[in-house]
């Protein structure tokens, strides 16, 4: 057993030199590799097994399906095991992934690296979606490596994450959850960090991204190994060196030129693949949405991506075809949604093979769909980057692909001339008009049934108002030419929701208020007559005030609440510059009672000619002769006859026999009226003789007495049934007689008291008690 044991250790001892002595033959291998643009080692090397990996990482790639390299891994995997920083750029669907994986994983294997050395490796992506599909590739080719991946995104449980991210080798993460876990957990340390990569590399620069990544960056070690990947190149080299990107290399595809050359004359510069068909189609901003469904329905058996500018016109797009039924089945993607819902979308539509998917720029980067027919680009991308990045979802890994981009008139020109600038030359393709089916009365139809979609329609029309307002790009972009009635309309509102804009109009205002003089700010306050108004005497507003004073408080528009709520009263001037055509509108007023058509409300001064008053017969009597009232269009009651006309009118018979008809229909109810007044005066009347009954026989078995000071006094006065016999008067009510009785809760009492014929002493218990009980009853 001890010998087993001394072999199995000298084995292992052996091992480990043989993979020591493996890591300096491949160390040996990569210093001699020519590293050179277009070397003829590195033309020479078409298959992963050409270059110098291990063993393992050739067999996670073999059984995974990848053999042969793709241009972008073929130029810089052999620099990134040199350990030079990398600068690289390719085409969409090329590989990068793979490209600074393989050295991730290699740079630790070579370094023996382990639990205990902490985190390795960082890979910051700028989406979730991203980052997924990354952890996912790095899942299937490092099986065979004994390191420890973590995945830290957005959406995931932080406390979980906690817990176990000290314990990770190589983090794939988003920069805001990396900085959070940076600032919050305890034992995550970075120290030891070896290579740092930025997928997607131009995006992570962008505006919301810079704050992150500075703070990021700045608790990073300076001496680490940098690789950048993007399939776009538009940063200085300013960005560049803020990265610590000081001795790097460039590394791009063959079909793109050297980054040096394209930050001088970027506008030669093209990186979409050539086996994409790009086309676009121009077409009224108005006539979008019927250009998308009829491009749906002609393209039933496809897989396909359909980009909008903002997740409010995805998910109105979205809830609104798929009330329509195009025949495909429809899914929808967006920034907005839950972290789970998000990978079960791309899990279905990466699975799935005749879909469309609605979605924002979430996925236009680095996301691997696989088969995906068609891109339809909806709105313009705002830039030339976007519109690569967009079409990149299709054509992906030399298959081929088309992409459909859908333009204004008023973006036709600009746009194109950008496209063009960069080598890219869309097709234009001409609309048919027999094959344009128009969805706009049936969203109107939608929107009037369903309250909660009108609103989306409102907000779809507000975020991309917003969106085209905040774009740069004024050439392409144009605000002021939006045609905003047609447009809205086109979604199925009545007319465009008003808009407020807080972006750069009021920041030059507040601008400009802040440079004025002090002196220039008083006269503005100033009144009529010159004099100046203080801070005290003006009417200071509390947040209570500004709260009652907004304005559609639950929607956006007015829309929303004139179908759901009545309209407020107007005056006449106000309802007849109402629009007669507006869409929706509750006309409903509040009808006044005419005082002359009401009888004379007698008040009752007793209990009972209240209840008698309140009977339904009483109330049938007061009513009198009814009327026959309808209400026409506008709300207002009118006598039947003159809203339904005479020829309607008289269907039912002449003016006698309707009025023979009505006034038996009364009868009858005011017999049936009857009939339960009866009813309720017999419950009333059998009521009273039962509480009669029931004090006669407390009287009889002795329970009530004469009333002594402060003992209750109970009065029962008997009412004729007269209203004018029951209202006497105090000194009548006093010659009435009435009966005094007492309860007595004492039955022990020795006292005899005797009230009327009642006699009452305490229990008898002899012989000469009894004689004495019988003589007084005889007497009475």
């Amino acid at each position: 057993m001890a010998k087993k044991l001394r072999r199995s250790t000298q084995e292992r001892k052996e091992g480990k030199q043989s993979e020591l002595e493996g890591i300096d033959t491949l160390n040996k291998r990569i210093q001699e590799w020519d590293v050179k643009p277009n070397s003829s080692m590195t033309l020479k090397a078409k298959n992963f097994k050409d270059l110098p990996l291990s063993t393992n990482m050739v067999k996670g790639l073999s059984d995974n399906g990848f053999t042969k390299m793709t241009p972008i891994q073929q130029h810089s995997i052999p620099v990134s095991l040199q350990n030079w920083d990398i600068l690289a750029s390719a085409q969409t669907g090329s590989g990068k992934t793979l490209a600074f994986l393989i050295p991730i994983l290699e740079k630790l294997y070579k370094k023996q690296w382990s639990e205990y050395d902490g985190l390795g490796a960082l890979v910051i992506s700028p989406t979730r979606e991203l980052a997924i599909q990354t952890y996912e590739v790095l899942l299937k080719i490092g099986k065979k490596y004994n390191l420890a991946a973590g995945l830290v995104i957005g959406g995931k449980d932080l406390k979980f994450e906690m817990e176990r991210i000290y314990k990770m080798n190589i983090l794939i993460c988003t920069p805001g959850r990396l900085l959070q876990h940076m600032d919050q957990s305890a034992g995550f340390d970075v120290s030891n960090l070896q290579m740092l990569v930025l997928d997607e590399a131009d995006r992570c620069l962008d505006m919301g991204f810079k704050k992150s990544l500075d703070a990021i960056i700045s608790n990073l070690p300076t001496e680490r190994q940098t690789l950048l990947f993007s399939a776009t190149q538009s940063q200085s080299l300013e960005s560049l060196a803020r990265l610590s990107l000081t001795n790097y290399k460039t590394v791009e595809d063959p079909t793109i030129r050297n980054i040096v050359s394209s930050i001088k004359d970027k506008d030669n510069k093209t990186t979409t693949p050539a086996t994409l068909q790009q086309s676009y189609v121009t077409v009224q901003l108005p006539k979008k949405l019927d250009m998308l469904y009829s491009f749906m329905k002609t393209h039933l058996k496809t897989k396909m991506i359909v980009f909008l500018s903002s997740s409010k016109q995805v998910h109105f797009v979205y809830e609104t075809l798929r009330k329509l039924q195009p025949g495909i089945s429809l899914m929808h993607l967006h920034g907005r949604q839950k972290q789970t819902y998000r990978t079960d979308v791309l899990e279905k539509f990466s699975k799935a093979q005749h879909v469309v998917l609605f979605a924002t720029d979430v996925v236009a980067r680095g996301i691997d769909f696989p088969a995906v027919d068609w891109v339809v680009q909806v709105d313009c991308p705002e830039d030339v980057d976007t519109y690569i990045h967009r079409a990149g979802r299709s054509a992906r890994n030399g298959k081929n692909g088309k992409n459909l981009l859908i333009l204004t008139p008023s973006e036709e020109e600009g746009m194109l001339k950008r496209l063009v600038n960069r080598n890219i030359e869309p097709k234009k393709l001409n609309i048919k008009e027999s094959k344009m089916r128009s969805i706009t009365n049936n969203l109107q139809s939608l929107l009037f049934q369903d309250p909660e979609l009108k609103y989306l329609a409102q907000k779809a029309f507000i975020s991309y108002v917003k969106s085209i307002y905040v774009q740069k790009d004024k050439e392409v972009f144009k605000f002021d030419d939006l045609p905003s009635e047609e447009f809205a309309q086109s979604l199925g509102l009545p007319g465009a929701p008003k808009i407020k804009f807080k972006g750069m109009k009021s920041f030059e205002k507040s601008k400009e208020l802040k440079n004025m003089s002090r002196q220039l700010l008083l006269l503005k306050n100033a009144d009529e007559n010159g004099d100046i108004i203080s801070k005290k005497d003006k009417q200071v507003k509390t947040k209570i005030d500004k709260m009652f004073e907004r304005k559609n408080q639950t929607v956006l528009s007015e829309h929303y609440l004139n179908l759901t709520q009545p309209s407020s009263k107007k005056n006449k001037n106000e309802e007849e510059e109402e629009d007669e055509d507006d869409f929706m509108t509750v006309k409903r007023k509040n009808h006044d009672l005419v005082e002359e058509e009401l009888p004379e409300l007698l008040i009752p001064t007793s209990k009972r000619a209240q209840k008698k008053a309140l009977s339904k017969k009483q109330i049938l009597l007061n009513q009198g002769s009814s009327k026959k009232l309808v209400f026409d269009d506008e709300g207002n009651a009118k006598p039947a006859y003159q809203v339904l006309g005479e020829e309607q009118f008289a269907k039912d018979g002449d003016l006698e026999t309707q009025l023979e008809k009505f006034i038996t229909k009364e009868n009858e109810n005011m017999k049936v009226a009857d009939i339960d007044d009866k009813e309720v005066a017999k419950a009333k009347k059998q009521e009273k003789k039962r509480k009669r009954q029931e004090r006669q026989r407390m009287e009889v078995e002795g329970k009530y007495e004469s009333s002594d000071e402060g003992e209750q006094e109970v009065r029962y006065v008997a009412g004729t049934g007269n209203l004018d016999e029951d209202m006497v008067s105090e000194d009548e009510s006093e010659k009435r007689p009435r009966k005094k009785v007492k309860y007595s809760r004492n039955d022990n009492s020795e006292s005899e008291v005797e009230s009327d014929n009642v006699v009452q002493v305490e229990n008898p218990e002899t012989l000469e008690d009894l004689e004495s009980l019988t003589a007084k009853l005889l007497q009475g």
